[in-house]
């Protein structure tokens, strides 16, 4: 299965009318896990490079609700990098996947929804340990 089989971009209904655009999302509905976490990301400019790092329980959905990013997914041999530039479009990341997001436009707002509370204990952040993590739990 290729990783964008595994991360789905996700299509958001536009319920707004003459008043102005409403875009709902639903945990375990409009997204495969129910939300336990919110973040998003601002203020980040081009060159910056965010994320970084993989998670061994967190499931995540990634949103530009302004402006527009680009996510690299990566499974350490496929990978896969979605442009996020309407905010009713997300990509979903399962567990243990790397993700950087970068080229974020000036007026980037990111928004992540996470399916755990955070732990720190959960993360790579060295790209070398997930290759050597990944290639023990294909073991």
């Amino acid at each position: 299965m290729s990783l964008k089989e595994i991360c789905p971009i996700l299509h958001f209904a536009d319920l707004g009318d003459e008043r102005g655009k409403l875009v709902v999302i639903e945990g375990g509905q409009a997204i495969p896990f129910e939300i336990k976490r919110v973040f998003y990301i601002y203020g980040s400019d081009a060159m910056v490079v965010r994320g970084q790092h993989a998670n061994r329980e967190s499931e995540f959905v990634l949103i530009n609700v302004a402006g527009k990013s680009k996510v690299r997914i990566t499974d350490g041999s496929d990978e896969f990098i979605v442009e996020l530039d309407k905010p009713m479009m997300g990509v979903y990341i399962p567990r243990m996947l790397w993700k950087d997001m970068y080229d974020f436009s000036p007026d980037s707002v990111l928004l992540v929804l996470a399916s755990t509370h955070y732990s720190e204990g959960e993360y790579i952040r060295d790209y070398n340990d997930y290759l050597k993590e990944i290639t023990r739990s294909q073991s």
